[in-house]
């Protein structure tokens, strides 16, 4: 049965729905907000990650729940601020090999693999 994902959130998919969508076929676009810099061992910048469609034509960003900011709800993109933290994110959620765009307006596209996919696996 295949889930509704249009009844969430406009425009945004929680972290437990991202892994169903990526199961499904969808695709992780990791886009870079700022510029990378290395500081010692460490490379820093802002990524945020959006759910698209092979075809491009439906996309939702990844947020990590709602928060509770003064008297309003509101829903915070869940940004990842060193390249360490979106690869151990990334990585948990089943993508073998990582592609990290460096600079600002960058962008790469990240699919899990055929055997981890629904249906296909058989």
């Amino acid at each position: 049965m295949e889930k509704d994902i249009t009844k969430e959130a406009p425009n945004v998919v929680t972290e437990i729905h991202f892994k169903t969508l990526m199961h499904s076929g969808y695709q992780a676009e990791v886009v870079c907000r700022t510029t990378a810099t290395k500081k010692a061992a460490v490379w820093y910048g802002i990524w945020i990650i959006r759910v698209v469609n092979k075809e491009r034509t439906y996309e939702k960003l990844l947020v990590p729940a709602r928060k509770k900011l003064g008297d309003d709800d509101e829903i915070a993109v869940r940004t990842f601020k060193t390249a360490n933290g979106l690869i151990s994110f990334l990585e948990s959620m089943g993508f073998p090999q990582i592609n990290i765009p460096m600079v600002e307006g960058g962008r790469t596209t990240h699919v899990l693999p055929d055997e981890l996919l629904e249906g296909r696996n058989s």
